[in-house]
């Protein structure tokens, strides 16, 4: 299978790098060109992987490379005009999350995937994270969401808000979970070191009677990347950055007699799982009737290798990639009513001066 990668920028770097992993792997697939713009990215990335690179779509479908499908990965706001030209020109595609700038746009390319029978997956990451790859067979009911996801400022994405850069992660995870349509949305945002919103909080209801709060910042001074949610008799604490899975039920089996203190530290959050594992060797104590912790064996993993190996198996079967284009076109969606939320709640505030023209 012959594929490129439309942007050679942060995250397209990781593209060509996982592709070329899996060439050199023998696993059916070669890296054979990149579209990049830039001419000192567009220079390095040729001599780097010894392919060609060019600087537009019409270029590189000119070259005629019997590619049969495209990473795209460039700014959010070409996301629209680079894969609908390689749509058009025959390719399935991998687009980097967010689908799209606008659900108009959105919708034009999952028409155009749906005209040309092409595969059209949108690059929500996490849902390849070891860690919701155990969790999501393992759901019951799930009634309640508290998601954080906590970032050191950097200078990347600063076309798109915290909400579209981060955020969008854990509102694609909460909507697969909850598989319930939203009722509610209430959010306030702030800019702190860009002209678009930095930090948002975020508190999202659906017609399940399912809540979920969502924090997402861009300006933290730690990295952060947590999951918890709240089922009938179970508890959930997920890690993506650790690939680490902690379930808590109030059944029995199997448990651990922490002491209180120790206890609460772990369900809020707030104390390294790893710990329950320490603890537990040592003989922290006897069964604790009713309450049990347990840590389900996570298959480590790199999420974008195993993204990446999702989207080629399901241009090789004709399958329904694992996130299609319409669960990438609800995010976006919630994301966009997220963003018109906290504008509103900006103006009711009197925060107005606090964005700059144009954000």
């Amino acid at each position: 299978m012959r594929v490129a990668v439309a942007g050679a920028g942060a995250f397209g770097k990781n593209h060509l790098r996982v592709y070329r992993e899996l060439e050199t792997a023998g696993l059916g697939v070669a890296l054979v060109a990149a579209l990049e713009p830039n001419p000192a990215r567009a220079a390095e990335t040729a001599a780097k992987y010894s392919i060609p690179v060019f600087s537009t779509t019409d270029a590189l479908l000119a070259a005629d490379l019997h590619l049969d499908a495209a990473t795209v990965a460039v700014p959010t706001v070409h996301h629209h005009a680079v894969a609908s030209v390689l749509l058009d020109g025959g390719l399935d595609l991998l687009v980097e999350k967010p689908l799209a700038a606008s659900l108009a746009e959105a919708d034009d390319l999952i028409d155009r995937a749906d005209r040309g029978k092409r595969i059209l997956q949108p690059g929500h990451l996490e849902r390849f994270n070891p860690a919701i790859l155990t969790a999501q067979p393992r759901l019951r009911r799930p009634m309640f969401f508290e998601s954080h996801r906590l970032s050191i400022f950097t200078p990347r994405a600063l076309d798109v808000d915290v909400v579209l850069d981060l955020m969008i992660h854990d509102l694609d995870i909460v909507l697969t979970f909850a598989n319930s349509p939203v009722s509610e949305v209430r959010a306030v945002g702030l800019p702190i070191l860009s002209p678009k919103v930095d930090i948002a909080n975020v508190r999202v209801e659906f017609e399940s009677g399912c809540v979920a709060n969502f924090t997402a910042s861009r300006v933290s001074t730690e990295r952060v990347r947590k999951l918890r949610y709240f089922e009938p008799r179970q508890y959930v604490s997920i890690d993506y950055a650790r690939q680490d899975l902690l379930v808590i039920r109030l059944d029995g089996a199997g448990a651990i007699n922490l002491p209180p203190e120790i206890a609460a530290l772990i369900a809020s959050g707030k104390a390294d799982p790893g710990l329950l594992a320490k603890l537990a060797s040592a003989g922290a104590g006897g069964p604790a009737p009713g309450l049990s912790f347990v840590k389900p064996e996570v298959t480590p993993g790199e999420p974008l290798r195993l993204e990446i190996q999702s989207f080629l198996d399901a241009v090789r079967t004709r399958r329904e990639p694992r996130v299609t284009a319409r669960q990438g076109r609800n995010a976006l969606a919630l994301a966009l009513e997220i963003q018109a939320t906290m504008a509103a709640h900006a103006h009711r505030a009197g925060l107005d001066d606090f964005f700059l023209p144009g954000a």
